[in-house]
């Protein structure tokens, strides 16, 4: 297959690793001529750029195609999204995110190339004003005829894009977020050396966070439930891996409530790295207020640490109440707290409920199996493509 793939940034985050282990599974395992489209990696959450250059990928930056919407830019990326593949010729376009999925199957469909995009978050969601609220579901709708197939990260997505009118439930196919399931199973660094080197004891009881500092990713209810849940069990230490535009806004509020020293901020953290954090963990914390389904759930249960999960989204088909973690109700500190110290105080619960996670979501959870799960949908769309075309 000739495949051209089209994201708005390829910065460090759940939905571009999820594209980079696929274009990077087609063009090493399938041999397919893959190229990944993209706008510039702005800001402080990273960049898997040199991560795809490094794979040989064919990696083309759209430079108007920026995050925040803009008449002038989102014109000319459109009008270089269309050139791009125009020159490209492919068989198939994949597109991922808000803005690069509503160019992109534009520009496909005024093409005439069949165009499969994938829902990793919903574009019209919890948090935005009601006016963009409205925009993007009504944007939503309108590229939903420009494109032949919808991937979604979770059932979730899809209820949610049938319940809105964006297109009939047949029209959907889920296909789990893959990644390196092995690095998880057996991190790179040992927990022991990870605790040392973040100044923490083998006896404290280490909550993790993985999340860029942004908003709607809910660190500040983490640090709001923090009063409560050291009250309980003082040998508790939170740690935040990830960066971003709010870290100086959550260290204040740190140190209004007096807790420096039952917080650390990691930085920025490689992907290959992010295992051996989640592995120094006891407990994986999942906060966001919106997410398709968030990676670092699945990746806490690989590593056999049990979740705490607001009930968003695609977080129930992961976080089993009871079986492999506790979820409780969106942007409830209290409850938030209260799950947490259970954990806490119940090393037995603890393991019972990670290891649980462990053995049911390390197969589905793949990029190798992800990878060949959207090969069928391209093969599907391509089928029915090249005989509806025929039949004209």
């Amino acid at each position: 297959m000739r495949v051209a793939h089209i994201i708005t940034r390829l910065i460090i985050g759940g939905a571009q690793e999820n594209t980079l282990f696929t274009v990077d599974g087609q063009h090493h395992r399938h041999g397919d001529q893959v190229c990944l489209m993209t706008g510039p990696a702005r800001g402080p959450e990273g960049s898997l750029e040199d991560r795809a250059r490094q794979r040989g990928l064919d990696l083309r930056i759209i430079p108007p195609l920026r995050r925040n919407l803009s008449p002038w830019y989102d014109f000319h990326a459109y009008r270089a999204v269309k050139r791009a593949l125009r020159d490209y010729r492919p068989d198939l376009v994949h597109t991922h995110s808000s803005k690069a999925g509503i160019l992109g199957r534009r520009a496909a469909w005024s093409l005439g190339i069949p165009c499969v995009h994938t829902i990793h978050g919903a574009s019209f969601h919890y948090g935005q004003p009601r006016l963009l609220y409205e925009a993007y579901r009504t944007a939503e709708r309108m590229a939903a005829n420009w494109c032949q197939h919808f991937i979604t990260v979770c059932d979730a997505m899809t209820r949610q894009y049938v319940e809105a009118g964006i297109a009939p439930e047949s029209k959907f196919t889920t296909v789990y977020s893959g990644m390196d399931v092995d690095r998880f199973l057996q991190p790179p660094e040992s927990p022991q050396a990870v605790r040392r080197r973040l100044g923490l004891a083998d006896d404290d009881i280490v909550v993790v966070k993985v999340a860029r500092l942004f908003s709607l990713k809910g660190h500040e209810y983490l640090i709001e439930a923090a009063p409560r849940i050291v009250a309980a069990v003082p040998r508790v230490r939170f740690v935040f891996v990830g960066d971003g535009i709010l870290r100086e806004q959550y260290e204040q509020q740190i140190r209004r409530l007096g807790l420096q020293d039952h917080f650390v901020f990691v930085g920025l953290v490689p992907p290959d790295h992010v295992s051996s954090y989640v592995h120094a963990a006891d407990i994986v914390a999942h906060t966001s207020v919106w997410e398709g389904l968030a990676r670092v759930l699945v990746q806490g249960l690989l590593a056999g640490r049990p979740v705490v999960s607001f009930d968003i989204d695609g977080a129930p088909e992961v976080c089993l109440d009871g079986q492999t973690g506790i979820l409780v109700p969106p942007r409830r500190t209290t409850p938030l707290a209260d799950a947490i110290i259970r954990l806490a105080e119940d090393e037995t619960l603890r393991h019972r409920l990670g290891e649980t996670g462990r053995r049911k979501f390390t197969e589905p959870f793949r990029h190798e199996y992800m990878t060949q799960r959207i090969r069928d949908v391209y093969e599907q769309v391509l089928s029915r493509w090249s005989g509806s075309c025929g039949s004209g």
